[in-house]
């Protein structure tokens, strides 16, 4: 395993805490992930919690960014100097798509062309929203909702086809 340790200070873009990280650190991660394109799939401890998160860089920059989940109260905390073990995070992050879902957009052939014209991250977002979801009504419900969006008649979370 590859793991490095560092202390960082907490700092804020805009309302994102984040830490950068050593160019040591990223030059193994880059190395033992064999890329250096964001994002890069992470995983380690902040003040000895774990934490699976991914590097992004932003504005030129390679930040870890500190969500709450992380970092109790992180944007309270900015300043402070925290610890932080990374490693690359080979493992599988899909999510696998609903098979309500899947069987909805299958169906209906506008929704299913409008699905393939978005964005990775959109069908993402869509296929994640629907994979936490708990109660059959809920998930049920909210298929109705995606499918309606991807017809072009409604919105999804503020977004219009």
């Amino acid at each position: 395993m590859h793991i490095h340790y560092f202390t960082a200070q907490l700092e804020v873009i805009g309302i994102n805490p984040f830490v950068f990280i050593p160019d040591e650190t990223l030059n193994m991660i880059f190395e033992v992930s064999g890329r250096n394109k964001s994002p890069i799939p992470v995983k380690g401890t902040v003040n000895g919690l774990d934490y699976t998160q991914n590097l992004v860089k932003y504005k030129g920059a390679w930040r870890l960014y500190i969500n709450l989940t992380m970092l109790k109260n992180s944007p309270k905390r900015i300043g402070e100097i925290i610890k932080i073990s990374i490693q690359y995070d080979s493992s599988d992050r899909s999510i696998p798509f609903h098979p309500q879902l899947e069987t909805a957009i299958k169906g209906d052939r506008r929704a299913f062309e409008n699905f393939e014209k978005l964005t990775p991250s959109r069908k993402k977002e869509l296929i994640r929203y629907i994979h936490q979801l708990k109660t059959e009504e809920s998930i049920q419900k909210n298929v109705n909702k995606i499918i309606a969006y991807l017809r072009g008649e409604g919105d999804f979370f503020g977004n219009r086809i």
